[in-house]
């Protein structure tokens, strides 16, 4: 730092309002995650940190400020004429930079396209800014950008951006800084080892919240929290109001709640149990282990789980983690071999008796060698019904998957119960699908770009398991019911059949 030019002593027409984004300004770390609610001065606050860094380091600070397309880049660029034009900034509309009486560089561009990370090769900055990182489906063009954070003059290189839930990006913002630490400000630190140097060399992150509460301007006005009410769904209100992480708007599977995730017991062992499987290898693979509810069952916990549900008991999540957080690398698998994955899923059976396994049905392919269940010797893998969505009156993957999300009614005492339950300590697909999203292109469909592995596997499962509407099995086996509601499972559905020889009304 010693070799920074200084700067021209300059007034600066900003100062921080809260101790958020003090907090910001202040801070030393590689990397800062400054987000939450609306309102919460996150625009202010990195505008303002790179007018005060460039007053200490001069010429030598050059930063770049990100929006994903050029239209969100035009109000950061008005507020930027506010607090830059007094201190005798200017501004190049066609290059999109400031140029300041230090010398110091601020440049404003857009990455619309993952591709666009490429045009800045061989670029050389002291700070990155991006803001709305959850605009960005995935951490790919940004981390490509990492790789310009670099300077021969001494100054402290850091990478900022800002966040609200909500968005294509909400699953990997969440899980790389609000997930190791919800309430924010502790220091996560990761560690490699230099090839050449062999030495440690490290970088910390930090999450730094912001609320609406933290802007004395917006809390002034009663109108604007009025006016976030009618903007939104009440999941986005939320969100925007109090910065919750576990609110997603626009959620694929919008019927997903806490009723859903169970304290784990002790599965019965006289319970069917099966296993379903998504394969990947430089992409995470799932494997989820399910059991069957034979009867109406209370937990120790006073969970009541209805005849025919499934519960999610085990799974294993193949992503790489930090070695040292044990954080969740999103969307990177292990690269193992099909060979070690069922390996892996014979040690995890503990002995069970698993009924049956179902797996994506391209895992069945061969080109020139074996298939990847033939590699997983000693499961004895079927082919899973892979229709994603339901087409001519059928229903598809997805269909079924919600349709076991919601439940059914059972009546008094039971009230609602949804038809799927998951282990507390099936943290991945607890992680990764609730904030799943619609496709854009096909709405009926769940985005592909993000973290779905979890969610094809479960998908399978439910596939192999159909969940049957009681209007269509109250006519065969009218006595099987629970508070006026049938409970019949698919089961019991084709032992009808068998009995009666045919559907009829």
């Amino acid at each position: 730092m010693g070799g920074a030019p200084q700067a021209t002593l300059t007034p600066i027409a900003w100062a921080p309002f809260s101790q958020p984004q003090q907090a910001l300004v202040q801070c030393p770390l590689d990397e800062i995650f400054f987000g939450g609610a609306r309102g919460g001065g996150k625009t202010d606050a990195m505008l303002g940190k790179f007018s005060l860094k460039q007053k200490k380091y001069g010429a030598a600070t050059v930063g770049v400020f990100f929006r994903k397309t050029r239209e969100d880049l035009k109000e950061a660029i008005e507020r930027s004429k506010e607090i830059y034009g007094p201190m005798g900034a200017i501004y190049t509309d066609q290059k999109k930079q400031w140029v300041f009486p230090s010398g110091a560089r601020l440049k404003f561009e857009y990455l619309e396209r993952d591709s666009d990370a490429e045009n800045y090769q061989g670029h050389s900055y002291t700070d990155l800014f991006f803001e709305e990182l959850t605009n960005w489906k995935t951490p790919t063009p940004i981390n490509k950008l990492r790789a310009t954070l670099r300077s021969s003059s001494g100054v402290p290189c850091q990478f900022h951006a800002t966040g609200n839930p909500g968005g294509p990006g909400h699953q990997w913002v969440k899980a790389r800084y609000i997930d190791p630490c919800p309430t924010g400000y502790e220091i996560i630190s990761e560690e490699w080892e230099n090839p050449f140097t062999h030495e440690k060399v490290r970088q910390s992150r930090v999450f730094i919240p912001s609320k609406l509460s933290d802007n004395p301007t917006l809390m002034a006005d009663p109108g604007y929290v009025a006016r976030l009410y009618q903007s939104g769904s009440r999941e986005l209100v939320r969100a925007w109001l109090y910065g919750d992480w576990d609110i997603v708007e626009g959620a694929f599977f919008d019927c997903w709640g806490p009723e859903h995730v169970i304290r784990p017991f002790e599965v019965p062992k006289d319970w069917l149990r099966f296993r379903s499987c998504d394969w990947g290898s430089a992409k995470p693979f799932s494997v989820g282990w399910w059991a069957v509810v034979p009867d109406w069952f209370e937990t120790v916990c006073g969970a009541h789980l209805p005849r025919g549900a499934i519960i999610r008991y085990r799974e294993w999540y193949g992503c790489e983690r930090d070695p040292i957080s044990n954080i969740v690398k999103p969307d990177t698998g292990l690269k193992l071999t099909a060979g070690k994955v069922g390996e892996g899923i014979l040690e995890r059976d503990a002995g069970e008796k698993i009924a049956y396994s179902v797996i994506d049905p391209a895992a069945f392919s061969q080109d020139g060698g074996p298939s990847i269940v033939e590699n997983m010797k000693g499961i004895n893998w079927r082919k899973a019904d892979n229709k994603r969505v339901g087409t001519r009156g059928a229903l598809g993957g997805w269909d079924m998957m919600r349709a076991r999300m919601v439940g059914e009614d059972f009546g008094e005492p039971y009230g609602e119960r949804p038809m799927m339950y998951v282990f507390s300590t099936c943290t991945d697909f607890i992680r990764t699908v609730p904030v799943l999203q619609h496709d854009e292109n096909r709405p009926e469909d769940l985005d592909t770009a993000s973290e779905d592995h979890a969610a094809d596997e479960a998908r399978y499962a439910c596939m192999s398991r159909p969940y049957i509407p009681k209007e269509n099995i109250v006519k065969f086996n009218p006595q099987i019911v629970i508070g006026g509601k049938s409970t019949m499972t698919i089961n019991d559905l084709i032992g009808a059949v068998k009995r009666r020889g045919a559907f009829r009304d």
